[in-house]
């Protein structure tokens, strides 16, 4: 994630927060997951992010060893659930130009797995969250434990209850390289998109999952896509986590809208609706401190939920949503 300006966005935050109904979180988390879906692995979700944040990944700078270990590892993880490749390979390559005296060109590489849904719809939802952070600086390592393995961690617990209990659409799941350097394979994706782009009709984009003292996610994007509410609305009333709509808004306040600060900024561009879940600034981003064990473990988990409960209405809705954003 992108962020930048944390004084910025401070007023905001409490005036969102005032205006919505928050979460009741006394007590023991009710599943956010409805109907016939099984419940989530906490136990592999908790896995999957110490995993991605070690120290052996040396914080997954695009193009590094550390990069091509995370890479190997959410492979095999798309493997062991049951996704397909969309096309012959999980991994797509893309070319980017680099400035500030780095190589001028920069390969990243895109992970991109498929999931069939029982379904004839032709339309397409893409999840997606970054794998990159910043590789290693002075000397230490800047492992991105909420930026972004949670999101990725987060991927891949919803792939694996949607494998087990089916969704009607396919579901795209998307491990994208160098967001950090200006959501560069998010780019390359709707450049050259797997399917066709215009069977695609939603963008549910993770950044930054991991990390909320108050227990705060934020769903972004329904200024621009007003008919989404419904659906953050049905989720809201069931989460474990507090979850506000905002920071999507056009403002002379610097880094108050993240309409473009992660991926799914490169999907909001060519006209396919997103919602992106995050969460605010903490003491922890971009630095290296930003690792598994500062981390609040339990929110991530059911903020995790709250993601898969997300991807599940978003499914059932995702007609309406192509109907109502004529693709």
């Amino acid at each position: 994630m992108r962020y930048l300006s944390l004084l910025a966005t401070a007023a905001c935050t409490v005036f969102a927060i005032a205006c919505q109904q928050p979460a009741e979180v006394s007590g023991p988390a009710a599943p956010a997951t409805t109907g016939d879906a099984p419940a989530m692995d906490r136990a592999q979700l908790l896995e999957d992010l110490r995993i991605l944040a070690a120290d052996d990944m040396e914080g997954r700078l695009v193009s590094t060893p550390g990069s091509e270990r995370a890479r190997a590892y959410i492979i095999s993880r798309f493997q062991a659930i049951g996704l397909e490749p969309v096309g012959d390979s999980f991994v797509s390559g893309f070319e980017f130009d680099r400035p500030n005296g780095w190589s001028p060109t920069t390969t990243g590489t895109n992970i991109i797995g498929r999931l069939r849904g029982t379904g004839d719809s032709e339309r397409v939802m893409v999840m997606s969250a970054h794998y990159d952070h910043m590789g290693m600086r002075g000397g230490q390592i800047w492992n991105g434990a909420d930026d972004n393995a949670s999101g990725v961690a987060a991927l891949l617990a919803t792939a694996a209850n949607f494998a087990a209990s089916p969704p009607e659409h396919d579901i795209i799941f998307a491990a994208f390289d160098a967001e950090e350097e200006g959501l560069r394979g998010a780019a390359a994706f709707v450049a050259s998109p797997p399917v066709p782009i215009e069977t695609i009709a939603f963008n549910l984009n993770l950044d930054m999952l991991a990390m909320s003292e108050p227990r705060i996610l934020w769903a972004v994007g329904t200024y621009h896509y007003p008919f989404l509410m419904p659906i953050v609305e049905a989720v809201r009333e069931r989460s474990a986590v507090n979850l506000p709509t905002g920071f999507d808004e056009p403002t002379e306040d610097h880094g108050a809208d993240w309409t473009n600060a992660t991926d799914s900024g490169a999907f909001h561009a060519v006209g396919i609706p997103f919602i992106y879940l995050g969460v605010d600034y903490h003491p922890h981003y971009h630095e290296p401190t930003d690792v598994y064990e500062n981390m609040t473990l339990d929110f991530f988990q059911d903020a995790s939920e709250t993601v898969i409960d997300f991807a599940r209405e978003s499914d059932r809705q995702l007609d309406m949503i192509g109907d109502a954003s004529g693709r």
